[in-house]
């Protein structure tokens, strides 16, 4: 009962603060930080690399352009059928050039009981390109040490260690006259890993050992200069033989009233997670940026 009213008062506390952002958002000036175009520094990941709410993309978060410093800081829910994920993150990005991230993950087994606790700590160089300007696509590399802070459950389940390293390559670009006249941006991400769920059950396991590539990505419309709609696909690893590991998908809308908060809401699919099926539920994101 204790968890349900914590879940409650999380949940509730985190739609009001939505409901807040955007009944005051435009009423406000905000003070815009950076000199990047609004909405391009994207949203916070899971994870805590800017990009959607499950895939990193390349580009770097805040609004700091060449020469300049920003930092986002976020809070983040995910609620489906048996389990509740809470994540608290930070960044800190120079020159449009390099990202540094932590995110601290907390993992509710609702229906089994317990939970898992995660730290990331991530990097991210922009390589070269731009998401605006330019032919060619924004790529950036990135990786993320991943740290299971609660290990005795993964490690009953057969994962293999509580700790390791993801690698990833991004590829972005935005069309600002696209389809229907749109703004479109789309990123691709190529991830080696492995984590199970994530790394929340640890790392490896009885079905592979070793880090394979698998493939992410996102889609978005701008249907006007604050609003955006879109899609996410992330492939997972399947390592334990005690139950399938799926892939995630999402669908969500993105707000930006202005280059200091951002709103991302979302329906999202995790598919099976340890053992239980179909877990479907909803994805909640506040970032303020400076």
């Amino acid at each position: 009962m204790t968890d349900y009213r914590e879940s409650l008062v999380i949940k509730r506390g985190l739609l009001s603060a939505a409901a807040l952002v955007l009944a005051v958002s435009p009423l406000t000036t905000f003070a815009d930080t950076g000199s990047k175009l609004l909405a391009t520094g994207g949203a916070s990941t899971i994870e805590g690399a800017g990009g959607g709410g499950i895939v990193p993309w390349a580009t770097l978060s805040s609004y700091a352009d060449t020469g300049e410093w920003g930092a986002t800081v976020n809070i983040s829910e995910v609620a489906v059928d048996d389990f509740r994920l809470s994540v608290q993150g930070a960044s800190l990005s120079w020159n449009n050039r390099v990202e540094l991230s932590y995110a601290q993950q907390t993992f509710d087994l609702s229906t089994i009981g317990g939970e898992l606790e995660q730290k990331v700590v991530g990097a991210k160089v922009r390589l070269f390109g731009n998401l605006v300007y330019g032919d060619w696509p924004q790529l950036s590399v990135g990786a993320q040490y991943k740290k299971n802070q609660k290990f005795s459950l993964p490690s009953a389940v057969g994962a293999l260690d509580d700790s390791d390293t993801d690698w990833y390559v991004s590829a972005a670009k935005a069309w600002l006259d696209g389809p229907f006249h749109r703004t479109w941006v789309a990123n691709l991400t190529a991830r080696r890993t492995r984590a199970n769920q994530i790394g929340l059950l640890g790392f490896g396991g009885d079905n592979e050992q070793n880090a394979k590539w698998v493939a992410e990505a996102s889609v978005a419309a701008f249907l006007n200069r604050y609003w955006a709609v879109g899609v996410e696909f992330r492939e997972k690893p399947d390592n334990l033989s005690f139950a399938k590991e799926d892939a995630w998908k999402d669908v969500f809308v993105a707000y930006f009233p202005s280059k200091t908060v951002s709103v991302v809401g979302a329906y999202t699919d995790l598919g099976s997670i340890a053992g239980l099926d179909d877990q479907s539920g909803w994805y909640l994101s506040l970032q303020a940026a400076f």
